[in-house]
């Protein structure tokens, strides 16, 4: 098996920052800030009539989250967000991007507002402001109302309807305000991992309500921007994880109808209905496989075809496919995808189990800005899981700086190749509750000390600073 890769994938920490160690500057104006999602700091599951969750619901299945940890309490971030504040401030970040709990708005999905949960987000903006950073606001991160997937959650078509009115509700609360507004966070994940391969809430494994899920999520976004635009809303975007796929031998023709595959079900299946007015057509007939299209109707890609005014990339990691007989693909992840085989990982990994290949985001950032131009992006999250361990007062992370250092030259290097990226958000700011894997990685540039509560900034984070003062990077 050719197992070729774009780049020597075998640097971490110091060996990175060793490599490509030219003085780079970015754009002036370019964004730079952090990223965070409601279920994942906020805690305060019960306070102030917020409603259960998908992830309320799925964290307390046994075996489904790790060791049981749940986002009751997570970063208690609804009660010490002045003190997450002052440590933005203090890193002087522009923008911190961060979503709304929609069972805090409507704990039922629908229904009359709950103004408490509104209270909190309206302090919260106040509070950044009143510090000078400028707020990105993500409508749906992965938090559905518990009572809507009852109902049939995104295989719904109700639900993409709902999303609409909570957009307006939220809009009409903090549109003075907060400028920049996304839709969703990650429609893949919410549509694979939650209803395909079932290791994300709400966990159901069915590859026709994948389909579904796409469809309803993309509707969603679709009929949200319509919604916000109508209300006034100047800057409206959505933020994907779009897949790096490149075949495990290049010269292998089967190697790289694989990728096409894979790019289908996992990149031109969202961009395509979002950036050129339609779904692909050969992705349509893979979905036909599994379920009828009846969800899709007359005028519906127009909705989701809708302007879009800046796209939010999330990379962490390239993918790699061959094209294998009897190769189990990528489970519910992919359905259909038998016959593939996704190659593990090579080289020093993150804690996750992920490899480490800036070059992968250079390459991303390219065939995006070449595929879909007009478009402006901005890295909406980029970041590594590392287990460190404080000593002291301070928290060494070298391997993190180093992998920040390496997708940040990527980052430039796009730009330098013609590339509209307008900004850098790092997941994390914080330490937190990393979905089915609980507590026990840790993304953040600042440490948690999930006991006490106490937050330690990591030396990435002092490390951030300075590449935020210098507005780049020192050879």
């Amino acid at each position: 098996m050719s197992n070729q890769r774009v780049t020597t994938s075998g640097d971490t920490g110091q060996a990175l920052l060793d490599r490509d160690r030219a003085t780079v500057r970015f754009p002036e104006g370019f964004v730079w800030g952090a990223a965070t999602a409601a279920y994942q700091i906020e805690g305060a599951a019960r306070d102030d009539g917020r409603g259960p969750s998908i992830w309320d619901t799925f964290s307390r299945t046994p075996g489904k989250v790790h060791a049981g940890h749940t986002g009751d309490v997570a970063c208690d971030h609804y009660h010490r967000y002045r003190e997450d504040v002052a440590l933005m401030a203090d890193l002087g970040l522009a923008s911190y991007r961060f979503s709304v709990a929609w069972p805090r708005i409507q704990p039922d999905g629908t229904g009359p507002v709950n103004p408490r949960g509104l209270d909190f987000y309206d302090r919260l903006v106040d509070e950044l402001l009143g510090r000078g950073i400028d707020p990105i606001v993500t409508l749906y991160h992965w938090d559905l109302p518990q009572v809507l997937e009852d109902r049939g959650g995104w295989t719904n078509r109700e639900t993409a309807e709902r999303f609409a009115g909570y957009a307006t509700a939220v809009y009409g609360r903090l549109a003075d305000r907060v400028k920049t507004w996304t839709t969703l966070n990650e429609p893949w994940c919410s549509a694979y991992l939650g209803y395909g391969n079932g290791v994300h809430a709400p966990g159901r494994q069915d590859p026709a309500a994948v389909f579904a899920a796409i469809h309803h999520l993309l509707l969603a976004h679709g009929l949200g921007a319509q919604a916000l635009r109508a209300a006034g809303a100047g800057t409206v975007g959505i933020t994907v994880n779009p897949a790096a796929v490149f075949p495990a031998d290049p010269e292998s023709a089967a190697d790289r109808q694989a990728v096409r595959l894979v790019d289908g079900l996992h990149n031109r299946i969202f961009l395509d209905p979002l950036l050129r007015g339609g779904y692909p057509a050969d992705m349509l007939e893979h979905a036909a496989r599994f379920t009828d299209l009846g969800f899709l109707r007359d005028g519906d890609e127009q909705i989701i075809g809708g302007p879009v005014d800046l796209l939010g990339i999330n990379y962490y990691a390239p993918t790699y496919v061959a094209a294998r007989p009897g190769a189990p693909g990528g489970d519910g992840a992919y359905p259909g995808t038998e016959g593939v085989e996704f190659l593990p990982p090579v080289g020093p990994l993150t804690d996750m189990g992920w490899m480490i290949e800036p070059s992968g985001l250079t390459a991303l950032l390219e065939r995006l800005g070449h595929d879909y131009p007009d478009v402006p992006l901005i890295v909406t999250e980029n970041g590594a899981a590392f287990p460190d361990r404080p000593e002291g007062d301070r928290v060494p992370d070298p391997d993190r700086i180093g992998y920040l250092d390496g997708h940040l030259r990527a980052v430039h290097d796009a730009i330098a190749r013609g590339v509209d990226l307008r900004g850098y958000l790092v997941w994390s700011l914080l330490d937190n509750f990393e979905w089915a894997e609980g507590y026990d990685k840790r993304f953040g540039i600042v440490h948690v000390d999930y006991l006490s509560q106490r937050r330690t900034p990591k030396d990435s984070a002092r490390w951030f600073r300075e590449v935020i003062r210098r507005n780049g990077l020192e050879g």
